[in-house]
């Protein structure tokens, strides 16, 4: 009956450990497989991953260029054009056009801030909530008699 105490590794699954340093007999003595000299011939030796011998490291070679502030708002940005298909999709109640109704379209991806921007017609009266607007997406929205608030 198998136990635990029975258990062994099935045939060749393991090998027995190279024992260098043991003689010249052994075919591993002398250097014990460590080549010649240099740092790593040498008892306790280790260097970090990102050490390259001395030379200029790859973080100080390469030049730090630009900047990017912590505090940039990236807008996800949708088109007049994008509304107005919304619209005569016949998918939106009362002509309120909200995150919630873009994010259940797929018109938005997350609930991130958005942005409207001109590009395209709009014919249809509209109210959009948005966190901007372009100048022309207002003009048009506008234009069309709809209405706009920003969040």
């Amino acid at each position: 009956m198998d136990r635990l105490s029975n258990l062994r590794h099935a045939e060749g699954a393991t090998k027995k450990n190279k024992r260098v340093g043991r003689g010249e007999g052994s075919g591993h003595g002398g250097t014990a497989t460590r080549g010649m000299n240099g740092q790593m011939s040498r008892s306790g030796a280790k260097h970090r991953a990102w050490f390259e011998g001395g030379q200029m490291p790859l973080q100080r070679r390469v030049p730090k260029v630009g900047f990017t502030s912590p505090f940039k708002i990236v807008y996800q940005v949708i088109n007049i054009a994008k509304l107005q298909a919304l619209v005569d999709s016949g998918k939106l109640e009362n002509n309120k056009i909200t995150a919630v109704v873009l994010l259940k379209t797929g018109l938005l991806s997350s609930l991130k801030p958005y942005k409207i921007l001109g590009d395209g017609n709009l014919t249809a009266k509209i109210e959009v909530e948005a966190y901007g607007f372009s100048t022309k997406a207002k003009e048009k929205i506008e234009a069309a008699g709809g209405t706009i608030s920003q969040l």
